[in-house]
């Protein structure tokens, strides 16, 4: 489904990622785990086209996609939802949604049941539902977290990256957001899940990957990587 070879990628001279491998099986979860710094957010902005990659291959569903500009790699099935979430502010909760499904109302994308989809996006998301005609800038940073992960599914997607989706909420709020993804996950919702709660994220993953300076130091199942020492030692302890 999705597939990461040998990716390099930084800004400018300086080398974030260095040679990452990565494999996202379809109707699979996979988390990138990591201290801040490691290199996950690069890492998520390269394989989405907001960054160029310096070499390495990316693919989705057997086609390259590194080097594509990110509206044409959005066209493929890739959906994205920002650490910082990045809603439209200005705009309702409806309309963010709508903006999500953009591809597929132009031809883009097969165009499905938009409106259907629209609907069980309210319904999955139920506090949008309440607020969906609401301006997304006046949501809590909670809903606004939400709104970003429902946009992305509005694409009717083939694969979602999810960065950082529990960053700077309250922990009965993260809660709520592993629900969402378990969810997501039952529907067969293809995803790769960037987290800084190693544990919530292992949890809901098939799959895990640790990422140190730029670099896979351990990958395996999800249980496995649970029970690994070095893991629990660095990601699993206090906080987590």
């Amino acid at each position: 489904m999705l597939s990461i070879k040998n990716l390099e990628a930084g800004y400018g001279k300086v080398h974030v990622l260095h040679g990452i491998s990565i494999e996202v099986p379809k109707g699979k979860v996979v988390t990138l785990i990591g201290s801040n710094g490691a290199g996950k957010t690069t890492t998520m902005r390269a394989i989405s086209g907001m960054i160029q990659p310096t070499s390495g291959e990316i693919a989705l569903n057997g086609k390259r996609i590194d080097g594509m500009e990110s509206y044409h790699i959005a066209k493929l099935g890739l959906a994205h939802s920002p650490e910082g979430r990045r809603v439209f502010a200005t705009m309702t909760v409806t309309d963010n949604l709508t903006l999500g499904a953009f591809p597929r109302l132009t031809g883009s994308r097969p165009k499905g049941d938009v409106a259907g989809d629209l609907d069980r996006a309210m319904d999955l998301f139920p506090r949008l539902k309440e607020r969906r005609n609401q301006l997304a800038g006046t949501l809590s940073g909670g809903e606004q977290q939400m709104l970003a992960m429902a946009r992305a599914v509005m694409l009717n997607p083939e694969v979602v990256l999810l960065d950082e989706p529990s960053m700077g909420l309250a922990p009965i709020l993260v809660e709520e957001v592993f629900k969402i993804i378990s969810r997501l996950k039952e529907q067969g919702v293809t995803m790769l899940l960037v987290e800084q709660f190693a544990a919530a994220a292992l949890n809901v993953a098939d799959y895990g990957y640790v990422l140190e300076n730029g670099r896979i130091s351990v990958h395996g199942d999800a249980e496995r990587l649970k029970t690994d020492p070095a893991v629990k030692a660095a990601y699993l302890g206090g906080g987590h």
